[in-house]
């Protein structure tokens, strides 16, 4: 890290980089290169055998993306990361770290669809079991867990339920019982720090917020460093036991001099180096630019969500608007605990007219634009239970918090009045008899 400061808005624009030191140039340069020369035989042996830390291929280390590797780490006060192709790629391999054919997950219900079918189906197809238990009350992670569970997994800020996961309290039983917490905290950047909370790692699909402009697709993986694997070894022999794929490394002793980043060294060593999806240097750069302004897109984004879920309150067209800050009871504690920058961007509402009406709805909007994204500086919407959703069983919908007359909105940056005034031509033509046929 490169400045001292403890501010997000600083690290944002300061962590891990301060100038190109063959150019000074001040802006991170784009490393487009596949290769990088090692220089000696003696060098090559020491990188490849750990020795020693450096570029050897774009696949595995990459200049550009350790840059806003490092900046997340410092945003987030973690002690290492690993930028990735996609926020599925980042879950797929957060999991995959720690868990192999035999073992199990468990998992909140309370998912993007997406993460929901990987979890539920492609995962059981690699031998991995994932639980499901509602969140509502954090004792169902206790209760599902056994001595093959590898990992808690939740979502922040759960798109599109929105009701925010208790990190503290599931945090803390994953330390009693050996069980490290994953957090996807792709809503929630800057407004919940969940390393703060508890959380052992944490997940982001930087496509959405962290990038800002629908312009890149990107994952990353951020370690906390706190969880000690070694503690409970038998639990985690994928760290903690020789591994065949890197020559009998233990990864708890072989990294143990660069201090707590076993988890994240592995998952860039093995399954980066396995799998081959890492982020793009030209994606890394984008994602750069975007975090240098994410603590102002995010300030805009909670306060026109918060307004746009104000004005829908008093639509009689909406039966229901949920977010954050229109919680009451358990659900308003977690979401003032957790969210301590705002209330993020994104607004659900239920259509009294269900499924016709809420395609009617996205149909007739004209400055919300109708894509499968969140967290862009404009204005998007969609109707998850015909889209994002839409693999789903009926059952699985309803765990996930979607119905029929649901819609999800990502509330952009605009200037208000302009928000609202296409919410309202919209909602004046669900208001309106349909046509004949």
């Amino acid at each position: 890290m490169t400045t001292t400061s403890k501010h997000a808005a600083t690290l944002a624009i300061h962590a891990g980089f301060r100038k190109d030191s063959a150019t000074n140039a001040v802006a991170v340069p784009i490393y487009q290169s596949t290769a990088f020369d090692l220089e000696s035989t003696d060098r090559a042996s020491d990188l490849f055998a750990l020795k020693e830390f450096g570029n050897i291929y774009s696949r595995i280390h990459n200049p550009t993306s350790t840059v806003l590797e490092e900046r997340m780490a410092a945003l987030e006060g973690g002690v290492a990361a690993l930028a990735v192709a996609s926020g599925q790629a980042a879950t797929a391999m957060a999991l995959q770290n720690i868990a192999h054919a035999g073992d199990n997950i468990v998992s909140s219900t309370d998912l993007y669809g997406g993460s929901w079918n990987l979890l539920a189906n492609t995962f059981r197809t690699m031998g991995i079991e994932v639980r499901f238990v509602d969140p509502a009350d954090p004792e169902n992670f206790r209760r599902a867990t056994d001595e093959r569970t590898r990992a808690y997994y939740a979502e922040t800020l759960p798109n599109p339920k929105l009701q925010v996961f208790p990190i503290g309290e599931v945090a803390r039983i994953g330390e009693a019982m050996g069980v490290p917490l994953i957090v996807d905290n792709t809503a929630a950047p800057l407004i919940c720090r969940p390393f703060d909370h508890g959380a052992h790692v944490v997940v982001y699909s930087a496509t959405k917020y962290l990038g800002g402009h629908g312009t890149s697709i990107g994952g990353l993986i951020i370690d906390g460093g706190r969880f000690d694997w070694e503690k409970h070894g038998d639990r985690f022999p994928m760290l903690t036991r020789p591994d065949p794929s890197y020559h009998g490394a233990i990864w708890t002793e072989a990294v143990r001099p660069l201090g707590p980043v076993a988890y994240i060294i592995k998952a860039r060593t093995t399954l980066q180096r396995d799998l081959g999806c890492p982020m793009s240097p030209f994606n890394a750069f984008q994602f750069i630019q975007g975090l240098e302004t994410l603590a102002l897109r995010m300030r805009e984004h909670c306060r026109n969500a918060e307004r746009v879920s104000e004005w829908l309150a008093g639509r009689p067209e909406v039966t229901r608007v949920i977010h954050p800050s229109r919680f009451t009871g358990e659900q308003k504690r977690r979401a003032e605990t957790y969210l301590s920058g705002g209330m993020g961007g994104l607004v659900g509402f239920e259509l009294a007219g269900g499924r016709q009406a809420g395609r009617r709805f996205i149909d007739a909007l004209q400055l919300f634009y109708h894509v499968a994204n969140i967290g862009d500086v404009r204005s998007l919407a969609i109707h998850p239970a015909s889209t994002t959703h839409s693999q789903l069983s009926p059952e699985e919908q309803r765990a996930t918090g979607v119905t029929e007359g649901y819609v999800r909105l990502s509330v952009g940056i605009e200037h208000i009045a302009d928000i609202l005034g296409d919410l309202d031509q919209a909602l004046a033509v669900v208001g309106q008899p349909a046509l004949a046929a």
